[in-house]
């Protein structure tokens, strides 16, 4: 037995040895070479994650944040600035300007800081009594009532706002705190300086902008504006605004700011619309602009160059879909503002309606290809906050809330957010949402805009659920079941924002999507493809499928799939994952399809009932919740569609 041992010792001991006394040339010999390896298996490295260049990584963020320096932000008590916006989206503790303590859950990767243009950092010298304000007999009297506090500065307040929107505004006082003034230079100068300052490419990423915040006779018609480019040419212009006669309202005006932009300094630069629920009919066009100019080839052409994605979920509402438009769709109905306009000063009528919704506008997109050759709102779908308090802080146990003067308080619920003699948007109407997913390769200015650009952008209601959305025409479930859906789709198709490419066969396309519930967050009840076409008639139609959904239930002999179920307790403020699914993925093959006609496909992906923010309210701050106060709702993502252009 020892002489056994032995002999094991010497031949453990002696094979390393032998393999180190090789010659090269024999080392060579046992050794698979690099290139023979290349040539047995071509094209495929053996590590998946070798060699890989599509984007293959959500970046979580905002487009859409006001500080004080926006003039309506301050007036309801926003105190706090640009670089406490940026330290609370990194994942810092700040303090709110009502006086509390607030921290995200999770740090953000990227933030736009979109002040509104017209009088940026106005009231900030106004509520500092500045001499050069309160000299003018404006200034002076707002000044002297918000000093005032309580019911006089809200007053105030409600006054300046409604002077701005009708044009009644000094205009000797504003003239520094317009686009031409030195005053107003070094406030878009000091925004740029704190965007370089925090930006920290591959940690944290800042993309400048701002809002312009075109209002007509009280309709919604806003756009943010963001930039590709650093300081060494944003500091070279200042941002447009809406006021005469430097600024228009005309969307068409700011168009050729943005291309004027491009042409004088080399930059890149996009606009996006949010809001349509509140424009009354004006946001989406189909035969004239508000201005009464037609809808032609050259409107279509630039608002189609200009607008790549549309802000689809942010805290006045939810633009997906209405009831009334879609009502064989049984969550159309999720968040809906649809009182009146903006500011309430006129109640909303049934026939705006079309022309206030993203997916009646994608619709109506197939309709303007159809008749100009362009599709102005072929957009990919975002969601932001528009908070104006500095904080984005959407989550429905950590809502913030639209303003100052409704950050978590015991009284925010009954505060309304508007009432006139139109109608009123009740402070429990307020939306927890919503934050945008891009798929880029890095975190960094270039690659999060270029995403955007081309549409590879998703919005949800606040949950960071992670969806990968692809179109073709020859996915099949084993490309879904490799655990790497990725590969396969930008192999055989194209990613959410793009169109199908071209058709194989007689085929109907295919479409292989997957969702995985964010990692705090709850459980997915189901994924659904929502459809929409143009017939040989020129109507549009739309349809929604449910094509993946967690385990227990079946359609029923309708087609009909049976809810999910709910455990949330309103009393406890809580809910349990002990339905839905962590992860959900198909590949779905349209059994409607017809070649001849256009058509756009995106995916909606919605969790498990959960509860509102006003449930975490009324436990935290023990009161009742008002009646009419919806409790529970159904986070959602929406990813940005992929289009379908038959063969001419």
């Amino acid at each position: 037995m020892k002489r056994i041992f032995l002999y094991a010792l010497v031949l453990v001991l002696a094979l390393p040895g032998t393999f180190l006394l090789m010659t090269d040339s024999a080392w060579a010999q046992f050794k698979p070479s690099r290139e023979s390896l290349s040539d047995q298996y071509p094209g495929k490295a053996y590590s998946p994650y070798a060699q890989r260049s599509f984007p293959d990584r959500v970046f979580w963020g905002d487009t859409h944040l006001h500080t004080g320096l926006s003039v309506d932000a301050g007036l309801f008590g926003a105190r706090l600035g640009l670089d406490e916006a940026y330290r609370f989206a990194r994942g810092e503790e700040v303090m709110a300007s009502s006086g509390q303590p607030a921290r995200l859950s999770r740090p953000l990767d990227w933030l736009v800081i979109a002040d509104h243009s017209d009088a940026m950092g106005f009231f900030n010298d106004l509520a500092n009594g500045k001499p050069e304000v309160i000299k003018f007999d404006q200034g002076k009297r707002w000044y002297e009532e918000l000093q005032k506090g309580g019911e006089a500065s809200a007053d105030a307040a409600l006054d300046l706002i409604a002077t701005f929107a009708q044009g009644k505004i000094d205009p000797e006082m504003m003239e520094e705190y317009s686009p031409g003034g030195k005053t107003y230079q070094t406030i878009w100068q000091k925004v740029v300086d704190a965007a370089e300052r925090f930006n920290e490419p591959g940690h944290f990423t800042t993309i400048i902008g701002f809002e312009w915040t075109s209002l007509v006779a009280g309709n919604n018609l806003h756009r943010n504006v963001l930039f590709r480019d650093g300081a060494d040419k944003a500091s070279q212009i200042v941002p447009y605004t809406t006021q005469p006669p430097i600024g228009s309202t005309d969307p068409l005006d700011l168009y050729a700011w943005l291309e004027n932009y491009e042409k004088n300094t080399g930059g890149s630069v996009l606009a996006l619309a949010h809001n349509g629920n509140l424009s009354n009919g004006l946001m989406f066009p189909v035969d004239a602009q508000y201005t009464g100019k037609e809808i032609d080839s050259e409107y279509v052409r630039l608002r189609g160059k200009w607008e790549p994605m549309y802000e689809i979920t942010q805290i006045k509402g939810d633009g997906e879909a209405h009831p009334l438009l879609s009502p064989d769709d049984a969550f159309a109905d999720y968040e809906t503002w649809d009182a009146g306009n903006l500011d309430l000063s006129e109640a909303k009528t049934d026939d705006m309606l079309q022309y206030e919704y993203a997916r009646e506008a994608l619709k109506n997109g197939l309709k303007l290809d159809k008749r100009h050759g362009t599709n102005p709102y072929k957009f990919g779908l975002i969601g932001s906050t528009d908070s104006h308090t500095a904080l984005a802080a959407v989550e429905e146990d950590n809502f913030f809330g639209k303003a100052t003067n409704v950050e978590p308080n015991p009284a925010r619920m009954e505060h309304p957010f508007t009432k006139t003699e139109q109608g009123v948007f009740e402070g429990y109407e307020l939306t927890a949402s919503g934050y945008t997913g891009v798929w880029a390769t890095e975190n960094t200015r270039a690659a999060i805009f270029d995403a955007m650009e081309r549409k590879e952008v998703y919005g949800t209601t606040g949950s960071r659920m992670l969806v990968r959305f692809f179109g073709g025409w020859d996915y099949t479930s084993e490309d879904m079941n490799s655990r790497q859906p990725a590969f396969r789709g930008y192999e055989k198709g194209v990613p959410m924002g793009d169109d199908l490419p071209d058709r194989t066969g007689d085929s109907a396309p295919t479409f292989m999507v997957y969702a995985l519930r964010d990692p705090i967050g709850a459980n997915l009840d189901r994924i659904q493809i929502v459809k929409g076409w143009l017939d040989s008639d020129g109507e549009t139609h739309e349809k929604v499928y449910d094509v993946a959904w967690s385990p227990g239930r079946e359609p029923d002999a309708d087609g009909v799939l049976p809810p999910v179920g709910n455990t949330v307790d309103i009393e406890t403020a809580n809910w349990m994952n002990t339905i839905g699914a962590s992860e959900l993925g198909t590949v779905w093959s349209d059994p409607d399809f017809d070649a001849s006609q256009s058509a756009f496909y995106y995916a909606r992906v919605l969790e498990i009932p959960t509860p509102r923010w006003v449930v975490y309210d009324a436990m935290r701050f023990g009161v009742e919740i008002p009646e009419g106060a919806v409790t529970t709702g159904q986070e959602r993502a929406y990813t940005s569609p992929i289009w379908y252009t038959p063969e001419s």
